[in-house]
């Protein structure tokens, strides 16, 4: 059954679920209440145990329990001025089992003995309703039972036990610096998620897991007073899976990049990534516009994380590829018939992909997917071919496999998990190359930094990127910024224009904080990892000044 008839035909239960309290958002509680110890793990063994043989007891051939504690934290600021402060906790848990060969999935917040076992029951029902308009049985890849275990983030610093007023004084530092520098509007947020996530299954698995992520970030804008423009440039920050300390490191792990400042791998100094975005704002007032044209591009990790999740990531998600997320998100240009050919030019001989939820400090990292999958790294283009895709338990036998690739993920215990994109990253070259080393062999191009606005096809091949930063190279040389830059291409030639891949010591992480997919729609968290890449003559669009 494909997921969208599934998620249709288990309305009913969903329905009922609405009328049980629960907030998907999560219910506003105090700092101090999110630093209160969670349930303990043999406690939740107790009651996953119920549910299991709750489940089994009423028809269930597989069942899986997952009871989850989802904390969030957000602070954010205005120049001088703190404009929100919020904490929130959810707590519930969902199963979900197999019962006359079709999925059922249920729901609650009563997490209690009588509301688990109910839960349990509910879920079957709803499984054994679908199941009359089921027209094959699920089939599950084996997954051998992990019994008792634990995995957590490996954080130093526990960034929910940072005082608030400590965040508060670091953001509001991060305004001041950049105003002093000149700017007229500033606003700076600090997001930190905390799950704390227990999965247990028939297959014998018991799986515990502390799950952080990070992610600071701002936005500065310079005012043209005289002509009445203005431009903004945004943090080159990722969001990562670590604790405070990629704060507090004072980012000792910098790199020195082609245009002349700071980038940042494992830690992050929020102040100076201000003051420099400050002076970039006000001298993309005046920089050149670029002229149309075809240009040999250099673009930074920070940069080239967004073009890989859209132009690889997404396409090669199975289901997407297989038809399932048409109604939300669109399809994918990489159809099976591509990937069975065994020679599909994905890009170029350069380019080699992996899909990896082990990459330490990444946003998807972690031991344990939510189908209780031991996770790993696999290859989805090697050496420019299109070799596999992203697949969980009931997809991967399409691809006449016998073993999921630990990509499952659902964003609370009350959303069902499903095939979500883990770590898609680019992996560095083999050869030394820094960034300064590459741009002395380009005679034309751009050199392109940060995030901007992008568009992209229902198949993901058709693109246009923007970007935060673009510097003009002359010969071997960067001359000075330019502005109103966005490049042209499709995915399959784009990546076939691949040329040089710096190495592994400028490899670094983008990422996506909020990614959304699925309907119900649900939101994940993901980064991209790569070094500074070249690709040769790729087209150049002005997108028109706006002072």
């Amino acid at each position: 059954m494909k997921r969208r008839d599934f998620i249709h035909l288990s309305g009913m239960g969903l329905g009922a679920l609405a009328t049980s309290g629960l907030v998907m958002m999560g219910n506003p509680v105090s700092a101090e209440q999110l630093l209160e110890p969670g349930m303990d793990p043999a406690a939740k063994k107790v009651l996953a145990d119920i549910a299991l043989n709750a489940a089994r007891g009423k028809g269930a051939t597989y069942t899986d329990v997952r009871i989850g504690r989802y904390l969030r934290q957000n602070v954010s600021t205005r120049e001088k001025n703190v404009q929100n402060i919020s904490n929130s906790e959810t707590f519930g848990v969902g199963i979900r089992v197999i019962a006359n060969g079709t999925w059922g999935f249920s729901a609650t917040s009563d997490v209690s003995p009588d509301g688990i076992k109910s839960c349990a029951e509910t879920a079957v029902a709803i499984a054994k309703a679908n199941s009359k308009l089921q027209k094959e049985p699920v089939v599950l890849a084996p997954e051998k039972g992990h019994g008792e275990v634990t995995w957590n983030t490996p954080i130093k610093k526990n960034a929910m036990e940072v005082p608030v007023k400590d965040k508060i004084d670091l953001l509001l530092k991060v305004n001041n610096s950049a105003m002093d520098n000149g700017v007229a509007f500033v606003n700076s947020s600090l997001f930190i998620i905390n799950e704390q996530k227990y999965f247990a299954s028939t297959d014998g698995s018991y799986i515990d897991q502390d799950i952080h992520r990070i992610w600071p970030t701002f936005s500065v804008t310079a005012v043209n007073k005289g002509a009445g423009g203005f431009r903004s440039r945004q943090a080159l920050s990722a969001p990562m899976g670590m604790g405070y300390e990629y704060l507090d490191g004072l980012a000792e792990d910098k790199i020195m990049n082609p245009a002349g400042f700071n980038s940042y791998k494992n830690s992050y100094d929020m102040v100076e990534d201000a003051i420099g975005a400050a002076k970039h704002s006000k001298e993309k007032i005046t920089a050149k516009s670029v002229i149309p044209g075809k240009y040999d591009l250099v673009l930074d990790p920070d940069h080239l994380g967004l073009t890989i999740h859209e132009s690889v990531g997404h396409p090669l998600e199975l289901d997407r590829v297989l038809g399932y997320e048409a109604n939300y998100a669109g399809t994918s240009f990489a159809t099976l018939d591509k990937w069975k050919s065994g020679d599909f030019k994905y890009g170029s001989d350069k380019v080699n992909i992996v899909a990896d939820k082990t990459q330490p400090f990444s946003l998807g990292n972690t031991g344990y997917d939510d189908e209780g999958v031991k996770c790993k790294e696999w290859d989805l283009i090697k050496n420019g071919v299109l070799v596999n895709y992203q697949a969980i338990r009931d997809q991967v036998k399409i691809l006449g496999e016998n073993e999921s690739n630990g990509c499952a993920f659902a964003d609370s215990w009350s959303s069902v998990q499903f095939q979500r994109m883990p770590n898609v990253s680019l992996k560095p070259g083999t050869e030394k190359l820094s960034p300064a080393e590459m741009v002395k062999n380009v005679e034309k191009g751009v050199y392109i930094l940060g995030r901007g606005s992008y568009s992209i096809d229902q198949q993901r091949y058709n693109f246009q990127f923007g970007g935060q930063l673009f510097y003009e190279i002359k010969n071997g040389e960067i001359v000075g910024m330019l502005e109103d830059v966005a490049y042209q291409s499709n995915t399959q030639e784009f990546w076939n224009s691949c040329s040089q891949i710096c190495d592994k010591d400028d490899y670094k992480f983008f990422g996506s904080f909020n990614d959304g997919k699925g309907q119900p729609s649900q939101s994940s968290a993901v980064s991209h990892g790569s070094s500074t890449t070249r690709f040769d003559g790729v087209n150049v669009i002005n997108t028109g000044r706006n002072i």
